[in-house]
């Protein structure tokens, strides 16, 4: 299969009918690496398509769902993250992850362009991206002080392991892009023409 089959858009309020699609691979997946994960309701995820704070990949020639990713903010919006990066087994191994990762950090970076963008993942596939993207590792400190962020981490089987380090640190590692060390994001068309819908539906 060729990754011009799938198409990697930014998620609009039609899409929430792969919603529990999502959720169900999330969990699969999380079944098999046998990690923790935060775990997210339909309607956390489609408020995330109404708003354009998600990524979602679907096979061009009859719709089905192939992977997706979504964004947060923390801290009055000084901090971003970029979450839920998931692919579904039947189309692993195209590249398709880093395409996802790519689209959702771009999103980010242009909807909050001085914003830190920061992730918690105790994945090599992830972590390697992030480093190619210019993240760094960094301690937990380093990261959001909201505490709505962390109470996201109280569905993870590790989450004992924060409490019992006063939230220092966990299974997953910290990493952080600051954009004052990076030049401005190049941002496709597609992305620009997502956020233009949605700044008029808002006005």
């Amino acid at each position: 299969m060729e990754k011009e089959e799938i198409e990697v858009l930014v998620a609009a309020p039609e899409h929430e009918i792969y919603v529990d699609t999502i959720l169900d691979t999330i969990a699969e997946a999380a079944k098999v690496r046998g990690t923790g994960i935060a775990k997210r309701t339909h309607e956390y995820l489609a408020k995330k398509m109404n708003e354009a704070k998600a990524v979602i990949a679907l096979r061009k020639s009859d719709g089905r769902f192939a992977g997706f990713s979504y964004i947060e903010t923390w801290g009055n919006k000084q901090y971003v993250t970029t979450s839920g990066l998931i692919v579904h087994p039947d189309f692993r191994g195209l590249g398709l992850a880093k395409r996802i990762k790519d689209m959702t950090f771009t999103l980010a970076r242009t909807r909050w362009p001085h914003a830190k963008i920061f992730s918690l993942t105790s994945g090599a596939a992830v972590m390697a991206m992030n480093t190619q993207l210019g993240y760094k590792p960094v301690t937990f400190a380093e990261l959001t002080d909201d505490e709505s962020f962390w109470k996201g981490c109280e569905g993870c089987v590790n989450v004992d392991v924060l409490h019992r380090t006063g939230r220092k640190y966990c299974i997953c590692t910290g990493m952080l892009f600051d954009p004052e060390e990076h030049l401005p994001a190049k941002i496709p068309e597609a992305v620009l023409a997502r956020i233009k819908h949605l700044e008029e539906i808002e006005e």
